[in-house]
Formats: structure tokens, sequence, C-alpha cells
């Protein structure tokens, strides 16, 4: 890696991190400057916009969750030991300390749902395909028997995800780890088998 690709990449992880605080649309160049120590100018030369910066720190930011938590899950057997090590790492990083304001993609997804650009674009993508890799899994797992077959791997998804979501609001604007605790009841109870 380049000097230069080593730079940006440690200004991103800053960004990541101040994104979680201020959230993507308050990122700026400015905000970021102060916090890394780098000129406006510097880190402009990276970026060369305040939308470029917020689209970077949203590939950063799903960069780490598939490599933090999508890539040890897979390298689970497949089924449900795969399923559960992606469910609980997810919720496992909701309550860690990384990120200092919480998940900075699921904050922006609210930030940005009504808001047309690239931003969203890629936001929606990311979503998109966390949406699929639980389908994927829990289909998976349907396939090899571990769930009954006539599960409705949607809903299911649906659930999880929303799961996930519930158990970020708890944590971050109740200030409440209740919901990390309930989010691993749900899924126990959603997949139980009887």
């Amino acid at each position: 890696m380049s000097k230069k690709a080593a730079t940006r990449e440690a200004i991103l992880q800053q960004a990541v991190a101040l994104a979680s605080q201020v959230g993507i649309s308050g990122l700026t160049v400015g905000s970021l400057a102060m916090v890394s120590g780098l000129s406006k100018s510097g880190l402009f030369a990276h970026f060369g916009s305040k939308e470029a910066l917020q689209l970077a720190v949203v590939q950063a930011a799903q960069a780490q969750f598939v490599a933090e938590t999508v890539q040890p899950a897979l390298a689970q057997p497949r089924g449900m030991a795969r399923l559960s090590a992606l469910f609980h790492g997810w919720i496992d990083r909701i309550a860690g300390e990384r990120y200092p304001g919480g998940c900075p993609l699921l904050a922006a997804a609210y930030e940005f749902d009504d808001q047309p650009g690239p931003v969203r674009e890629a936001l929606v993508a990311g979503q998109r395909w966390q949406r699929e890799t639980l389908l994927r899994l829990l289909q998976q797992a349907c396939d090899l028997g571990e769930l009954p077959p006539d599960s409705d791997v949607p809903l299911l998804a649906f659930m999880l995800f929303g799961l996930v979501q519930s158990a970020h609001h708890d944590r971050q604007l109740l200030d409440s780890d209740q919901g990390l605790l309930l989010a691993r009841r749900g899924f126990a109870r959603l997949l139980a088998r009887d």
C-alpha cells in the first residue's frame, strides 16, 4: 500500500468514528480536519468534496462490517452455525465500543432515506446486500434441514434485520442494553424448532 493510500485509509478510520457521533450528513472536511490534525486542503486532496468524503465513509464502514462480522461468520459451517455467528456478531458489534455514537451505517440509513444521491444509493446497496445475506443463510439452514422446510425465509430475514435495528435503537436512543438481550432472545425464539 502506498503512503498516500495508507494515509487515506487512516483518515477514513477516523472519519467513520467521527460519523458515528455526528452522522454522515454532519461529517465535513472541516470537522474531520479538526479531529485528524490534517489541513482542510490536505483532506480535500484525498476526497475532493463533502459528498465524496461521505461516500468514502459509507464504503469504508460497509467494508469494516464485512471484514469484522460477515467474514468470520462465513468461516463457520453452513446452516445455523453460520447464521447464528452472523447475527450474534452483528449484535456484538452494536454492543461494542468500536463506534462511540453507534453504527454509522444504521444511523445513516435514517439520515439519507429521503435524500437522493450517491450516498443514499451506496447505503441502499449495502442494506440490500445485508438482507440478501440473511436470506441466503436462512435458506441454507432450511436446505440443510436445520429449519423447517416451510419456513417463511423473507419474513425471517425481515424480522432478524428488525431485531438488529431495534437493538441499535435501544442502545443509542434509549441508552439501554436491554435491546441487545431481547434481540438475542428474539433470534432464539424465531429460529427455535418445535
